[in-house]
């Protein structure tokens, strides 16, 4: 049988984050053999996988970077089943590794991410693995990237909350772009401007109008003009060129952008949530 160190057992740690006791045992099974003892600590993350699959993974964190020039940026989610492991350490840092990998791989989506290679495997089996080292539900849930002349990334503190957006223009103060990503987290809003919101939820809001007015009692050849009003008031609060700049609400964002540069516009932006 191998003679197993406490050296083997700390390199099999730093290569799979397994606990001490989980290397010593695979190692052990493996007779030293630190292939085998990958795959076996895979192995049982499969197994622990199976069984907490009707799990819910609520919990988790929300990353959002771009890349050194600017130009490309990538936002991940990477769930946990208690706040308690979101917190952890080394599952924090494992989360950004996966969002470094997708600002490296600029993968065009989810499942692409989870088939770029890291750390001997895949990312989808290593999120595998990682479920059988600390023992609950993990999930990559979400993965979305953009690609502009400027991408600001703003994370809240907590990592519950990130976003991206992407400007036409760079080489402005930085400020600039940190205000627009950090109205994006406060606000949410839902597109870009009135034309960039879907036709469903248009349908779904005037609807909404039509209902309320009915219900108090407005005549019926009243409802449409009522409802858009209220669609109006809609596309005011929930677009984002339209919503008061939340630090100086004298202003729209749209007024907030052209003071900054006449020419500046967004281009897109992605936001994500998780419990707050």
């Amino acid at each position: 049988m191998a003679t197993i160190t406490s050296a083997d057992v700390a390199k099999l740690r730093r290569m799979t984050l397994a606990g001490m006791m989980d290397c010593k045992l695979a190692l052990e099974e493996s007779e030293g053999n630190f292939d085998k003892a990958i795959e076996i600590i895979r192995k049982k993350g499969q197994a622990v996988a199976s069984k907490r699959a009707d799990r819910d993974a609520t919990e988790g964190v929300v990353l959002a970077k771009v890349t050194a020039d600017g130009k490309f940026g990538a936002l991940t989610v990477l769930n946990s089943e208690t706040d308690f492991v979101a917190k952890n350490a080394d599952f924090i840092a494992f989360a950004n590794k996966i969002n470094d990998l997708a600002l490296s791989g600029k993968p065009a989506g989810l499942e692409e991410l989870k088939l770029l290679p890291l750390d001997g495997g895949k990312v989808g089996e290593k999120v595998v693995e990682y479920i059988g080292i600390i023992g609950e539900k993990l999930e990559l849930s979400y993965y979305e990237k953009i690609e502009a002349a400027h991408v600001q990334a703003y994370i809240h503190p907590g990592n519950k909350l990130a976003t991206l957006v992407g400007f036409n223009k760079a080489g402005l103060p930085a400020q600039v772009y940190k205000d627009v990503a950090m109205q994006i987290a406060a606000m949410n809003p839902v597109a870009i401007d009135k034309d960039d919101v879907p036709e469903k939820v248009i349908a779904q809001e005037l609807e909404i109008g039509k209902e309320q007015a009915r219900r108090d009692g407005k005549p019926e050849e009243m409802l449409e003009k009522i409802a858009m009003g209220k669609l109006g008031k809609f596309y005011k609060e929930s677009t984002l060129l339209n919503q008061d700049f939340v630090k100086d609400n004298k202003q729209t964002v749209a007024q907030y952008l052209k003071s900054a540069d006449k020419d500046l516009k967004i281009t897109a932006f992605k936001r994500f949530t998780l419990n707050l």
